[in-house]
């Protein structure tokens, strides 16, 4: 049997992968571009960034948006930095960049039209590290949206043949208090549009599950006191861990819910996901990451909440 998502990419010249919703969520994308790039598909990465980039001394290619090298300047918050150098152990040096998370729709939507006219990037791959990016916005959890939604629609900006969504780690935006039934059906709705483009599990025993392992144990070393929430948790579930199992102290006093699900990688037409954002409109001229955040509150203050099920999600 056949991924669809991987049918799609077989003729992909040049892809740009991206981190939705800023974080780690370069990370979750990791896995696909080594499986990429053993196929020998030239792919370029960058990641919505909480790091506080100018102070890195890396170039800026665009109004908040950086290319960062091996020189980039070390500060204690660096993720971007840190997965280039431990890619630098498997022999690959892709470039990679990283955009404020300051940017709104507008600026966001131009840096990744000027990365992917520079590479000749055909085909741009959002990953996002949780499910919020799944949330059309009238649900009564919705975790983190106002990053992945931002991202999402400036992706659908631009100019280029092929856009995509992966969302990995099911449950772990119990975190935040997302409504995980309302996420299924979501998906449910995103298969009736032709949007849903398949599934499949990282185990540890494929080549690129055991190197996730190894990146996320590289970023706690290379992080001690910003270990991923998301990339923890995803890690935990790919070894079998199950329920309120905790690796960080950043979780201490909360309630996970680690599962086997949170190894799943759903594949989604971008153009269908964004679509499906109910608030888009509140924020598609968007500046700043401020007018987005302002756009979705407006929209909440507006909307009546979908009714959530009485489910254990």
């Amino acid at each position: 049997m056949k991924i669809p998502f991987f049918d799609a990419l077989s003729d992909s010249k040049s892809i740009l992968i991206a981190g939705a919703g800023g974080g780690f969520d370069v990370a979750s994308g990791i896995p696909i571009y080594l499986y990429l790039r053993k196929l020998g598909k030239p792919v370029v990465l960058a990641n919505l960034s909480f790091t506080a980039l100018p102070s890195t001394d890396s170039e800026e290619i665009c109004p908040g948006t950086y290319r960062i090298t091996q020189e980039s300047r070390d500060i204690p918050y660096f993720p971007e930095k840190f997965i280039l150098e431990w890619l630098s152990t498997r022999g690959e040096n892709p470039d990679i960049y990283a955009c404020s998370n300051k940017l709104g729709v507008i600026p966001l939507g131009h840096a990744y039209s000027v990365i992917t006219q520079k590479y000749g990037i055909d085909t741009l791959i959002l990953v996002d590290g949780g499910t919020d990016s799944l949330m059309f916005g009238d649900e009564v959890g919705v975790g983190t949206i106002v990053e992945d939604a931002c991202s999402i629609i400036a992706a659908a900006k631009v100019p280029i043949a092929h856009r995509y969504l992966v969302a990995t780690g099911f449950g772990v935006d119990y975190f935040h208090d997302l409504n995980h039934h309302a996420c299924l059906e979501n998906i449910a709705t995103l298969t009736r549009d032709g949007a849903y483009l398949g599934a499949i599990a990282l185990t540890q025993d494929m080549d690129e599950g055991r190197d996730y392992l190894e990146l996320v144990e590289y970023l706690n070393q290379r992080l001690p006191g910003y270990m991923s929430i998301v990339a923890n948790s995803i890690a935990s579930a790919i070894r079998g861990e199950f329920g309120n199992f905790h690796v960080t102290p950043r979780t201490k006093g909360s309630e996970l819910f680690i599962n086997p699900f949170m190894g799943l990688f759903w594949f989604f037409q971008l153009r269908g996901v964004a679509a499906r954002i109910a608030f888009a409109s509140k924020i598609d001229t968007s500046e700043t990451m401020h007018e987005v955040a302002q756009g979705f509150r407006l929209f909440r203050a507006m909307t009546t909440r979908r009714t959530p099920k009485n489910i254990p999600l």
